[in-house]
């Protein structure tokens, strides 16, 4: 699964990705070829990725729904390189069922 947004910085296109347990950062080139900007192996497989932006921000944020039964916000930090937890909330029970 994939989606784009300004994950990093204000106006920056960039992609999510997720792969089973890794969630990817990707950037493109001025050559339109994608590099990893951050990787990030994560607890459970996910589910579903989609993205999300306050209302008055301009940077997105990345919604999660893993196979533990749990909705996980995150925010990319630039200066740690890597994806912050904001929220996280149990909708269901645990597995895949």
């Amino acid at each position: 699964t994939a989606i784009y947004g300004s994950f990093s910085a204000p106006k920056v296109h960039e992609v999510v990705v997720s792969r089973k347990k890794v969630l990817e950062l990707l950037r493109p080139d001025e050559n339109g070829k994608l590099h990893v900007v951050a990787s990030t192996e994560v607890f459970g497989s996910i589910r579903s990725l989609c993205p999300f932006r306050l209302p008055g921000s301009n940077r997105d944020h990345v919604v999660i729904g893993s196979d533990s039964g749990r909705i996980v916000i995150l925010s990319f930090d630039g200066t740690l390189n890597k994806f912050k937890k904001v929220h996280q909330e149990t909708y269901g029970k645990t597995g895949c069922r």
